[in-house]
């Protein structure tokens, strides 16, 4: 059987390679078979491997799901942290290498019912007191897997739309690659008829929510050294998208 890998920031660095295509036996599969296999194979890897989160085809999987010949496995830690018209709400999925301008985001999630919009939006930091972070940050470097990340982008938008209806427009854009102290790296923004129509909440829940589901990591890169900061929220079946 054979299969392709995806490693994603830690496990990348370990494995020493992003994408592997291997043969396996009929008895590896399952998530749990190859994660065992792999940990053999890449002993350096070993305990990042026993505790990543996996992928099966751009989808969460655990450790009882099934592997079949072609597969696309990924494996990664937990996350660090387009456009269509539909009905008058318009949503935006982005995971662009270059700045962004947030006056052009917010007109395009924006209708002629739009009374108000909510939008936060994350910078570079260069200094952190907060563990497991660098005190001195030079720069940063993300990456993505990115055709689940945008799969997981629009997962939380349909979220958003069942909490909130009145909710119109939704914008998510990560960037990617090296940024420096002042770049923008991340933006959550909704729309709605009023502010109290639920875009303050919807927004607040759609950065934390990608913070949990989007596979994103971020490297700090300082004079002390630099490190892969990983999160600790661990995916359930509830997780899945539809």
């Amino acid at each position: 059987m054979r299969i392709t890998l995806l490693f994603f920031a830690t496990l990348r660095d370990l494995v020493g390679a992003r994408e592997i295509v291997i043969e396996v036996d009929e008895a590896t599969d399952s998530i749990a078979a190859l994660r065992a296999e792999l940990r053999s194979r890449y002993p350096q890897a070993a305990d990042n491997l026993g505790i990543a989160l996996a992928a099966i085809n751009e989808e969460f999987a655990f450790d009882h799901d099934r592997i079949s010949d072609g597969d696309e496995v990924a494996f990664f830690p937990p996350v660090s942290g387009g456009s269509d018209r539909d009905s008058g709400k318009p949503e935006i999925f982005r995971l662009p290498q270059t700045d962004f301008d947030h006056d052009e985001i917010v007109a395009a999630i924006s209708t002629p019912q739009t009374g108000a919009v909510c939008l936060f939006t994350g910078v570079v930091r260069g200094q952190t007191a907060k563990a497991g972070h660098l005190p001195q940050t030079e720069y940063l470097e993300y990456e993505a897997y990115e055709p689940m990340a945008l799969a997981k982008m629009r997962q939380v938008a349909a979220e958003i739309r069942a909490r909130w209806a009145k909710v119109q427009g939704i914008a998510i854009v990560q960037r990617l690659g090296t940024l420096h102290v002042g770049d923008n790296t991340v933006l959550c923004a909704c729309s709605s008829p009023h502010r109290d129509d639920g875009c303050f909440e919807a927004a607040r829940y759609g950065i934390d929510r990608l913070k949990e589901i989007v596979p994103v990591w971020k490297k700090e890169v300082g004079g002390a050294g630099e490190t892969w900061i990983e999160g600790d929220y661990r995916p359930a079946s509830s997780d899945k998208g539809p």
